[in-house]
């Protein structure tokens, strides 16, 4: 799929006066958005190279610097990966060193993130129709078509998550418990794989709670053993939404864990 975007000028940027807005703006960041219309439209797949800078400076006629910079935003929102030597690659959450960018529960025992290795447990996995604060999140309709997937994340043979995934269906047709269990990789990455959807980014809210009966038999706790929820909205490229999943985590034995910089 070859992108017809118009070109760019190097001279585009003006002057406005302070009261109006100004009416055009970087011009790294108008590349940045053509760039990233081709990530949107799948023009690179996650893991595939893209054209280096001097091709795409020709391409949107621009100098090589503000292909860089633009270039250069993009690898700090983690939607491009940067590889001495080798060029600049679509981030994928296949890739090893990003696998577990959105899990932040680690063990007590030290264990760094790279390895984690769920054993996951699929209880169900059903099409339905979107209740109203579901349909919310995901910018839906109530009512819309959603994929739910309910599952039980352990560790070392420990149950410590519990979660509810909501998916909309249309992007997500298809998807089973079976597609779900046998993927090998992160399930962000089987999301990529399979339906050509990348997450880039995801936003959080916690809180303690405690636990049903059913949620506690799941866990294998009592009702009085306060749980961690986690309410986390995952996003693709351009801000839209396309995964709600609330989680319970035990926390005895892990710790929710985030680098704030």
């Amino acid at each position: 799929m070859s992108s017809t975007a118009p070109p760019a000028s190097e001279g585009a940027a003006g002057s406005s006066p302070l009261t109006q807005a100004p009416a055009f703006s970087p011009l790294y960041q108008q590349i940045k958005g053509l760039i990233l219309h081709s990530l949107q439209h799948g023009e690179w797949k996650p893991g595939e190279a893209i054209p280096s800078e001097m091709e795409l400076a020709a391409r949107f006629r621009v100098s090589q610097g503000t292909v860089r910079k633009a270039i250069d935003e993009l690898a700090a929102d983690n939607l491009l990966t940067r590889r001495q030597g080798k060029g600049t690659f679509v981030a994928t959450h296949a890739e090893q060193r990003v696998q577990y960018r959105f899990l932040k529960l680690l063990p007590d025992g030290g264990e760094s993130q790279g390895e984690l290795r769920a054993q996951r447990t699929i209880l169900e996995c059903r099409r339905q129709r979107a209740s109203a604060d579901v349909a919310r999140a995901l910018a839906l309709r109530t009512g819309d078509a959603v994929m739910l997937a309910r599952r039980i994340l352990s560790f070392a043979g420990l149950p410590t998550i519990l979660e509810d995934i909501w998916l909309p269906g249309q992007a997500f047709k298809g998807l089973t418990a079976e597609q779900m269990a046998s993927y090998q990789g992160p399930t962000y990455a089987m999301f990529e794989l399979d339906f050509g959807v990348r997450m880039v980014r995801a936003e959080e809210k916690l809180r303690a709670v405690l636990p049903d009966e059913q949620q506690a038999e799941r866990l294998a706790v009592s009702t009085s053993t306060p749980l961690l929820s986690v309410e986390r909205l995952s996003y693709t490229y351009n801000d839209v939404p396309m995964e709600l999943r609330r989680g319970l985590y035990r926390t005895d034995t892990h710790h929710y864990h985030n680098h704030l910089s």
